[in-house]
């Protein structure tokens, strides 16, 4: 009888040895599908959003200098009525909305000449882990018609922007019945057609209470698919945002000149971030990236955000039809003119709402971005980031890291490789010149932060 070879036991022993630490040593990637936005995407309802487009066209006009003192008519009637929404909202969640306005009296503007209030209304569902980091959806509470001092005119603001603000609406409904770990705010601003005067409060309250804003999403036109070039389209939207921050220094764009960044703002990877939430989670609906803060020559309610320097956006539809934006109600040879009911497609409304309550949810239960991103590898075969890890409560449910990185004419983030709970890693034989990097911080659930691309172009502020 041959006995057993003698290495037998000892290869045995050794292969065992090698899984098991193999094993204890592997990363364990969170999942990437979170089937609970799923079912923030499905529980946004159209029928609710036209039941609120249709209140607010009730109020006749919501200009900002029209009557305040009016139960149902106004722009008076209109706030207290959403603030009387948002109350309701809180009171089924067990009082998790702190509803309040926020105020300031404006006079001597070009569209302000006479002393004015203007008033927000705000809803605030504070988040259990990092109740300082702030992610906001906005919408207008305003309408005008072609005058924009004309405050009596009916002026029923159906689309622009009773749309937009019904979405603010409804996703605090949905997202009400869920807790979070940053903080989520959803912003009726007013005094937008007057002059962004509603931003520029919320945005000057923020810096005074030192909130670290993470984004801001403003909606603005978000239930038209009918255009005036002729194409009809329920299937795209716009995301527009700032390439180059507003606030950069001179020290820091000669740093952009030498490193890039001018199509990586904190902006515009909040943008890459919405339209990766719309490809995953958002049927039939594709997101176009604008490459610029608004359309062409015009303001929205997300530049005040952007002046001080906060990440902000702006989402509408694809296709806007001139002859409903900020016209008098009329029909001129067979031809009607107006914002009014009819324009709105409520399927198409519900569908950019749950794209908003979706990147709400998913940014706020994701760890705050990293902080203090770096890169090297000049003249190097390989590309070193490094980042500030999150600490303390901030932490508490972090899983790691993901690099990511993408050609420099591509518009997205193509690769990426998860890295784990460190502070640096390098990307052996992947050259610093070829490509755009970015890093991410991941929850151990899979939620993600937005990309921070390397040094103040990219940084995210606050963190």
């Amino acid at each position: 009888m041959s006995a057993k070879p003698v290495f037998s036991v000892s290869y045995a022993l050794l292969t065992a040895t090698f899984l098991s630490s193999f094993s204890a040593s592997a990363l364990v990637v969170p999942p990437s599908e979170q089937a609970v936005l799923r079912d923030i995407q499905r529980a946004v309802s159209s029928e609710r959003l036209k039941s609120d487009v249709t209140k607010l066209v009730s109020f006749g006009t919501r200009h900002t200098l029209s009557e305040t003192e009016s139960d149902t008519q106004g722009i008076g009637a209109s706030r207290r009525w959403i603030k009387s929404e948002f109350d309701k909202i809180s009171a089924q969640c067990g009082g998790c909305l702190e509803v309040v306005y926020q105020r300031k009296t404006f006079s001597g503007e070009k569209r302000i000449p006479e002393p004015t209030e203007v008033v927000n209304v705000v809803a605030i569902q504070r988040g259990s882990v990092d109740p300082n980091r702030y992610i906001v959806m906005s919408g207008d509470i305003d309408s005008r018609v072609s005058d924009p001092l004309d405050f009596t005119s009916l002026s029923p603001g159906a689309n622009d922007n009773a749309s937009g603000l019904a979405g603010v609406i409804e996703a605090a409904r949905v997202l009400s019945q869920y807790k979070f770990d940053g903080t989520v705010v959803y912003a009726a601003l007013a005094g937008e057609e007057q002059g962004l005067f509603g931003g520029k409060i919320m945005a000057e309250i923020a810096l005074a209470e030192n909130w670290r804003v993470e984004g801001v999403i403003n909606n603005d036109m978000i239930g038209n698919i009918a255009g005036i070039n002729g194409v009809i389209n329920n299937t795209t939207a716009r995301v527009f945002s700032e390439g180059v921050r507003y606030v950069e220094t001179a020290k820091e764009a000669r740093l952009r000149r030498f490193t890039g960044g001018e199509v990586d703002s904190p902006s515009r990877n909040l943008a890459r971030y919405i339209d990766v939430v719309a490809d995953k989670y958002i049927p039939n609906l594709d997101t176009m990236m604008v490459y610029r803060l608004d359309r062409f020559g015009r303001g929205g309610h997300h530049r005040p955000f952007n002046e001080v320097g906060f990440p902000a956006v702006r989402i509408m539809e694809t296709n806007e039809h001139y002859d409903r934006q900020h016209q008098d109600i009329r029909t001129e040879n067979g031809h009607e003119y107006g914002d009014v009911l009819s324009g709105v497609d409520f399927a198409f409304n519900a569908k950019l709402t749950s794209l908003n309550a979706v990147s709400l949810a998913s940014i706020a239960w994701a760890p705050a971005p990293p902080a203090n991103v770096t890169i090297k590898g000049a003249v190097q075969p390989s590309t070193t980031l490094s980042w500030q890890k999150l600490a303390g409560e901030q932490a508490k449910n972090l899983a790691g890291y993901r690099i990511h990185w993408r050609l420099t004419t591509e518009p997205t983030w193509t690769k990426s490789q998860y890295v784990g709970n460190v502070d640096s890693f390098t990307l052996e034989n992947i050259v610093i010149d070829n490509y755009f990097f970015g890093v991410s911080s991941v929850s151990k659930d899979g939620f993600e932060s937005p990309v921070v691309f390397p040094g103040p172009a990219g940084s995210f502020g606050g963190y």
